[in-house]
């Protein structure tokens, strides 16, 4: 393990940290992807994204809580997502990781011909430009790949789901006669979320029960596709003032021998990077978080919402700034906002968000205008999707607020598609 940490903070701006671009800066390209693919050149590139993402580990190290696994996350990040930092365990055999690595490169490559190159610009032509750069995320696992395309100049996204993060470790134990089989495990649901445009629950439980971490391989694969390279993994727990407790060598020892509680501990993640290559560029956050958000677990437990409360960005006296709100974005969520049973969730998407972007899966017409949201609709929606148990009073309103606004083409699926396939989006926005 590298050293403890400092540069906590949500603007991710301070100068301990990096060289900070403008908060509203361009996303950070270029300088991504897959190893090349002569051996002297792959071990050559390796080596300087690897000590480039370690120096600027060093740059930012500290004093902070908190065990710190960029070594693991640099493995998986080369063996499993196909990143250009990070180096292939000696003990894994190097055409196994090839193989699958050109494999990942066409999924890679058609996923941002198909979608990336076409939602992206699409949906920047949408978004304000003064809009708060954390964004929150609720039935979010797995997804941060289209979170980025949606909000490339956010410094901070926040998913929030069942599924935990998982355990980075056993990249350094795993059998090597295991590798090729997991790998295909991982890619398989990888091609399914580019596919799909949206994470599966079905694959999202699959991908927690594999022996790498499948939160985090989706994560980082989502650094591949947007050209960034991770310089920070750590996990933690939230205290019941919502701020992040960072899990400590210690607890992890004491924890050896008792499975559930040593789970526990990596269920919740952050995940720190940067442009590939690019020591002076700002960092960035994701962070996960396993949490059941119906109203029961919420009311009964505190945390989330406090931690998602102390995301908001301040108004601080900054007339340029929509102080206090985050950005937000849900899809392929079941329809459960549609529900009373996550009446909690949805209440504070509400009282706290200033745009959020969605398919069917948003918050209702008949509750997002009694907020004081308008809502504005693209592609076509004839009725929602069999997914959940989407109420035909708010499914008919849908197809009311679609049938009375200009008809918007929309060229890319952004969640579910309608009952009969049709590509649909939907922007919320505070009056």
């Amino acid at each position: 393990m590298i050293g403890r940490w400092l540069c906590v903070g949500l603007a991710l701006s301070l100068a301990a940290c990096a060289k900070a671009k403008s908060p509203q800066g361009e996303s950070g390209g270029g300088g991504g992807g897959p190893a090349p693919a002569s051996a002297a050149a792959a071990a050559a590139a390796t080596a300087t994204a690897t000590a480039s993402a370690t120096a600027t580990a060093t740059a930012l190290a500290t004093v902070l809580d908190g065990e710190e696994f960029l070594p693991e996350a640099l493995a998986l990040f080369r063996v499993a997502a196909c990143g250009s930092a990070g180096e292939v365990p000696a003990r894994f055999d190097s055409a196994v990781v090839s193989k699958h690595c050109e494999e990942m490169v066409r999924a890679y490559d058609e996923y941002k011909k198909a979608w990336v190159d076409v939602a992206e610009p699409y949906i920047a032509s949408l978004r304000p430009k003064d809009l708060p750069s954390t964004v929150v995320y609720p039935f979010g696992g797995g997804d941060v790949v289209s979170a980025i395309a949606t909000f490339p100049d956010a410094t901070s996204i926040t998913t929030v789901s069942l599924e935990p993060a998982g355990d980075v470790r056993p990249i350094d134990k795993m059998a090597a006669d295991r590798l090729a089989r997991e790998l295909a495990t991982h890619r398989s649901h990888l091609e399914r979320l580019f596919e799909k445009a949206h994470s599966r629950t079905d694959n999202l439980e699959k991908e927690s029960r594999t022996e790498l971490p499948g939160e985090v391989v989706f994560d980082l694969a989502a650094l591949v596709v947007h050209g960034y390279e991770p310089v920070s993994l750590r996990y933690f727990r939230l205290g019941t003032d919502g701020a992040p407790a960072y899990v400590t060598a210690g607890q992890i020892e004491a924890a050896a021998h008792k499975p559930r509680d040593l789970r526990a501990l990596f269920d919740d993640m952050e995940l720190r990077f940067r442009a590939a290559g690019d020591a002076s560029a700002r960092v960035r956050v994701v962070r996960h978080i396993s949490f059941n958000l119906d109203d029961d677990h919420l009311k009964a437990d505190p945390s989330l919402i406090a931690n998602l409360t102390s995301l908001c960005e301040p108004a601080a006296g900054d007339a340029g700034a929509r102080g206090g709100k985050v950005a937000a974005m849900t899809k392929a969520a079941t329809h459960l906002l549609w529900s009373g049973h996550f009446s909690e969730i949805r209440s504070w998407l509400l009282g706290h968000v200033d745009w959020m972007v969605s398919d069917s899966t948003g918050v209702p017409p008949r509750i997002a205008q009694a907020a004081g949201f308008a809502q504005e609709t693209y592609g076509r929606f004839d009725g929602p999707a069999p997914f959940g148990t989407p109420g035909d009073r708010d499914a008919q309103d849908l197809k009311r607020l679609f049938a009375s606004q200009p008809k918007r083409d929309l060229a890319f699926r952004y969640g579910y598609p309608d009952v009969d396939g049709h590509a649909h989006m939907i922007v919320t926005a505070r009056k």
